[in-house]
Parts: structure tokens; C-alpha cells; sequence
């Protein structure tokens, strides 16, 4: 081969992405960061700026007790070098028997069930990388959180849609569920409680998914961040407290229930009662945690004191604040015209249904919502965000004086702008 000439060399610089990176599109993100700029710039400025797009818990307080286990681990030393590549073992061991309850294994869980990693996300990341082969595809909910398809797309992987029906509180389609599956589906996310519709499943609808599961010998990947935070009257049940054949990989971490998002610590419970893992997915899922030697030493080892030391309280106190702010978006967006907001039963979001057609000076609820920052000063994340259409969403996780201000405001939106 003949030697690159000066000539050849001169020009600018081509320096390409790869496809992941260009498929890696995380449309919660895209919104906040980047179609949304303009409209926020044009917003009014005359009247407070309400956020309701992003799940952040940073508006509500810390419990002491999480600030004082980190403090006691710094205190004592030790926890400044690398850990086990899958997790501190007594942190591990203290989540195992936080979920031992749930398991129908009689054996219950050990630490070698237990994966530490970078938080949910990066919990979701590792199941689907140790599930999937580019080309393959997964299941994932509609309307359903964003990252799924962010990183599915990095990876190769397609996604098929299962709808979630509004008019039966987001509960899946289930005959649409099963349609979606072929010869090169590798696995179902099932999100519960949901984000971003707030639902939370009754052990016959979760029984009813794990036996497609079943029929279709595929695993699932449980969403399972939400996990207990339900409001009054509803039920939450853990799916690998239902199968005793259908392998899971459970996710969750400590960003939501503990309200410290920002410290991105997670994990997987493997539940295998039948050995479906044993051969290939536990030996890979344990190689690809040596891709990151594990997450924070010091945020992991304080998980022990935190899950024990956290009372019951402080827990049922933010869902209840929670539970309030969505009884108030019902109180004040249900009458609202051309709004259908739909009562939500967990976690901390309210989706609301827009009956688009009343209002044909937009041409999506993307430009509705648009539209809604510029003349009321209220940030809503629209449908597309959740792989769906003609919806937004509401965060719950702010003061009630907050959410009833921003109620109102969207409610006079609607009122203007609603077309019979």
C-alpha cells in the first residue's frame, strides 16, 4: 500500500460516532435539554416558573439517617479502595434479606444473588446488555420510560411496543402484548409501579404477563424502582413473589424510595428457581460487572444502616404527599376541558390524557406542551418522551401549593385554547 501523501493528509478532520452512540437517544433528556430550549427562553417571566418534568427527588428532605451512615463509614475508614467487582458481600447480603420475603424459593436469596451497579439505569444497562443480541428485540411498555429505548438503541436492539390502556388504569394490553412477541424477542420489561403512569398492578394482571412469560419461555426484566411505594388502597406485588419457573432480573436502587437521586446506586436480584441463568446469564452477568469494578464503596457500604436505620414514616410521608398533590391534579385538571387525568396508584408521576382534537391550533401534544411553557410557565414532559402519544406527564414529588398553582395555570390553558 502506498504511503499517505502531505497532500492526502490536509483538510479537516473526519472523526466519526459510532451507530451506538447515534442510536443512544435518551428522548426524557432530548426533551429537557434540548427541543424544549426555545420555549423555554420565550417563557413568561412575570409569574414563578414551575418544573414538573423531571423525577428528581432533591425537593424533598433527606431522612437523617442517610447522611449518618455515610458519615459512620467515612468515619470509620476502609472504604477508599476498589470492592468486589459485583458488590460489597455485607451490602449484598443486607439486600438479599430485604428481599428474601419475596421470593417463593425456600432457600430465600444470598449475596450471590446480588449485583451492585451504577444505579437503576445502570442496572437496566447490564440486564439487557447479558439478555440480548443485536438484532433481537425486547418487549417495553407504552406509554413507558424513556431509557428503555435509549438503551436498547445503543446496543442494536429493537423494541416492540405493548400498549398500556389509560381507560383501565395503564394496565397492559395483554392479547397486544403477546402480539408483539416473535422468534427474536430475547426477554419482557415489565415496569411496576410505573413510571411514567403511576399504575400499579393487581396480582392477577402480573400472574396473567408471568404465564405469556411462561408459554414463550422468556425471561423478564422487572422494573422495580417503585417497588413499595403505593398510595392508599392499592396493592404492589413483586413478581418474582408470584413465578416459581419464570426467570427474573429484578431492578431497583436507592435514588427514589430514599429520595437521593444523584448517588446512582443500584442493583439486580437474580431469581432463578429453575436454573434458567445458571449456565450463561449469571456467569455473564458477574463478567459484565468487571466492566465497571462495581459503583461507590462508600455509598454501598452505608446501604446496610440505611434500609434498617430509614423508618417506615418518613417513607409513607412522601407518599402521601405524593397521594395529595395527584388527588389535587384530579380535583382541578379532571373538570378542565379536553384533559382526561388519570388517577394514579403508585410512585410519584400523573399522566394526563389530552384529547387533542379539541385543540386544533396544535399539532401535537409536543407543541401543546410547548405551548403551555410559553404562556403559563409550566413544564410538562409530552408523550413522546414515553414512546406513546397525546399525553404528558406530571411530577408529584414538589409542594402541594406548587402542583395547585400549576393546575390552575394548565387549566386555563385548556380552557383558551379548547375547541368544541
Amino acid at each position: 500500500m502506498a504511503a499517505t501523501t502531505d497532500t492526502e493528509r490536509e483538510g479537516r478532520w473526519v472523526v466519526k460516532a459510532s451507530q451506538g452512540s447515534r442510536d443512544a437517544i435518551n428522548p426524557v433528556r432530548g426533551f429537557e435539554e434540548n427541543l424544549f430550549k426555545d420555549a423555554l427562553k420565550a417563557r413568561r417571566t412575570d409569574i414563578e416558573f414551575i418544573k414538573l418534568s423531571i423525577g428528581d427527588t432533591t425537593a424533598l428532605p433527606v431522612h437523617p439517617a442517610v447522611p449518618e451512615a455515610v458519615k459512620k463509614v467515612l468515619e470509620l475508614g476502609g472504604c477508599t479502595g476498589y470492592g468486589h467487582s459485583r458488590g460489597l458481600p455485607e451490602t449484598r447480603a443486607a439486600l438479599a434479606r430485604l428481599y428474601s420475603p419475596f421470593t417463593l424459593d425456600p432457600r430465600g436469596l444470598t449475596a450471590e444473588d446480588v449485583i451492585m451497579t451504577n444505579a437503576c439505569s445502570g442496572a437496566l444497562e447490564t440486564c439487557l446488555t447479558v439478555l440480548t443480541e443485536p438484532g433481537q428485540n425486547i418487549l417495553v411498555p407504552s406509554p413507558g420510560f424513556g431509557l428503555y429505548s435509549c438503551l436498547a438503541g445503543s446496543r442494536g436492539i429493537k423494541c416492540h411496543f405493548y400498549r398500556l390502556q389509560a381507560d383501565r388504569g395503564w394496565e397492559a394490553d395483554l392479547a397486544d402484548l403477546e402480539r408483539q412477541i416473535d422468534s427474536e424477542t430475547a426477554a419482557i420489561i415489565v415496569n411496576n409501579p410505573s413510571n411514567p403512569c403511576g399504575s400499579s398492578y393487581s396480582k392477577q394482571h402480573l400472574l396473567d404477563i408471568l404465564a405469556i412469560a411462561e408459554r414463550h419461555r422468556l425471561p423478564i426484566i422487572a422494573d422495580e424502582i417503585y417497588a413499595w411505594m403505593t398510595f392508599p388502597g392499592s396493592e404492589f406485588h413483586m413478581l418474582s413473589s408470584l413465578s416459581e419457573t419464570v426467570p427474573i432480573l429484578s431492578c431497583s436502587s436507592l435514588s427514589k424510595r430514599y429520595m437521593v437521586a444523584g448517588w446512582r446506586m443500584g442493583w439486580i436480584i437474580v431469581h432463578d428457581r429453575q436454573n434458567a441463568f445458571r449456565d450463561e446469564v449469571i456467569p455473564g452477568l458477574a463478567r459484565l460487572a468487571t466492566k465497571v469494578l462495581g459503583p461507590s464503596t462508600l455509598v454501598q457500604a452505608a446501604i446496610p444502616d440505611i434500609i434498617s436505620k430509614v423508618p417506615e414514616d418518613y417513607h409513607q410521608k412522601n407518599l402521601s404527599l405524593f397521594h395529595r398533590n395527584a388527588l389535587h391534579i384530579m380535583e382541578i385538571l379532571g373538570p378542565a376541558p379536553g384533559l382526561f387525568p388519570v388517577m394514579p396508584r403508585a410512585a410519584m408521576y400523573h399522566m394526563v390524557v389530552i384529547e387533542m382534537k379539541h385543540f386544533p391550533e396544535f399539532q401535537s401534544d409536543v407543541e401543546f406542551t410547548k405551548a403551555l411553557v410559553i404562556e403559563q410557565s409550566v413544564f410538562c414532559l409530552p408523550s413522546p418522551a414515553f414512546n406513546t402519544k397525546d399525553c404528558f406527564r406530571i411530577v408529584l414529588g414538589c409542594a402541594e401549593s406548587k402542583i395547585q398553582e400549576a393546575c390552575n395555570r394548565i387549566a386555563a390553558f385548556a380552557k383558551l385554547h379548547y375547541k368544541e
